[in-house]
């Protein structure tokens, strides 16, 4: 069974136009990449735990932020990892400048032996749909396309 993950993708109107809250990883492997690595908040969920509270938990550990009010369910997506994403929106605002993330411990530098912590996520942003686009990993871009399905 591939494995499950739930997310929000937070959305917010300003000047007339719509812009979406991306993440972007942190840690040593994501350090130097930009273009096509930022992501909505989501994580991995096990067996019997409801995805939208799932959903809800990975927000708030990735962001420092608790997210409430009317969820619009997006779907299950595919991503090319063979990983199954739920998704729902939700209209709110967050400043990129409370980012309040885990952290996560790995070996640093590789075969080294000493560990060092990273943050799960090391910026916020809020961007336009276009540049949301040019932001995000490829397999998390038709939860922009459902997004805007569901926005008209």
């Amino acid at each position: 069974m591939p494995e499950r993950s739930a997310g929000i993708l937070l959305y917010r109107s300003r000047d007339g136009g719509t812009e979406v809250l991306l993440v972007h990883p942190g840690g040593p492997f994501w350090a130097k990449k930009d273009d096509g690595a930022w992501s909505i908040p989501k994580g991995l969920y096990g067996d019997g735990e409801d995805p939208l509270m799932a959903a809800q938990r990975e927000f708030e550990e990735e962001t420092g932020a608790r997210v409430e009010g009317d969820w619009l369910p997006l779907g299950e997506f595919r991503l090319p990892s063979g990983k199954r994403l739920s998704v729902w929106a939700a209209e709110g605002d967050f400043d990129p400048a409370r980012l309040k993330s885990n952290v996560f411990e790995m070996e640093w530098p590789p075969r080294s032996g000493e560990r060092q912590a990273f943050p799960e996520v090391d910026r916020a942003e809020w961007y336009s749909p276009g540049a949301a686009r040019v932001k995000i990993t490829k397999g998390q871009l038709p939860v922009l396309d459902a997004l805007e399905a569901r926005l008209g």
